[in-house]
């Protein structure tokens, strides 16, 4: 979530009375705070009552936005032959193989996702402490370990987002733009808080959705009921 500064003392000091609010509340107090001279993405966290050390509460899917993010994704695709034509008709920035591996292990990242067919995991593999950390370490569980790189590719670019608790059980995304309608927005928070709470894992004990909060890329954050969020 965005940092707080001096320059949103007074957003947030508009918000101080103002917690567990329902979703259309919380999108309209975000938009109209966000002052930033660029267009802001709207950004939600949700800590959850996991433990993601452990196997069976890690949490981890992905789901498609029915309004995507308004951001231009750029894809990355490891394949050889006719799957890298594939790729590069779907519309991937970068596609290569071994040529690939070492720009990464370069230190060049220059993409926000990261997709590979099968054969490639044995070369995919190398970069693990790479794109791990930066969670663009390709997946089968989410899709990004394919033999239809098309349909990774278009779903990446059609608004598609990935979800991964981290260390203390937070989860966090771009769910759209300060820009967006504010029905769209809505519907995104309620989409990607669906999928998180379809994703609850085995091992979770006690309460799971502990907190929601959604902010501007500028702005702080504002908490949603989170029976609201969940529709219950």
């Amino acid at each position: 979530m965005a940092k707080l500064g001096k320059r949103t003392t007074a957003a947030r000091a508009a918000f101080a009375d103002k917690a567990n609010v329902t979703v259309e509340e919380a999108v309209a107090l975000v938009k109209a705070n966000a002052k930033a001279k660029f267009d802001e993405s709207v950004e939600i966290a949700m800590n959850l009552g996991v433990d993601p050390r452990h196997a069976d509460q890690m949490v981890r899917g992905k789901v498609a936005l029915p309004n995507g993010t308004g951001k231009d994704v750029r894809v990355a695709v490891f394949a050889r032959g006719d799957k890298a034509e594939e790729a590069k008709a779907a519309g991937a920035e970068i596609v290569g193989a071994e040529d690939l591996m070492e720009t990464v292990q370069g230190g060049t990242i220059e993409f926000d996702r990261c997709i590979a067919t099968p054969d490639m995991m044995p070369i995919v593999g190398r970069l693990g402490k790479v794109l791990g950390p930066r969670n663009l370490m390709p997946n089968p569980k989410v899709g990004t370990v394919t033999m239809d790189v098309k349909e990774a590719v278009e779903a990446a670019k059609g608004g598609e987002v990935q979800f991964k608790a981290e260390k203390a059980g937070v989860v966090h995304a771009g769910i759209g733009k300060v820009s967006f309608d504010d029905g769209k927005l809505a519907e995104n928070v309620r989409a990607f808080v669906d999928a998180v709470s379809k994703a609850k894992p085995t091992g979770a004990k006690g309460s799971y959705m502990k907190k929601v909060v959604i902010s501007s890329t500028m702005g702080p954050g504002i908490t949603i009921d989170v029976d609201n969020a969940t529709g219950n």
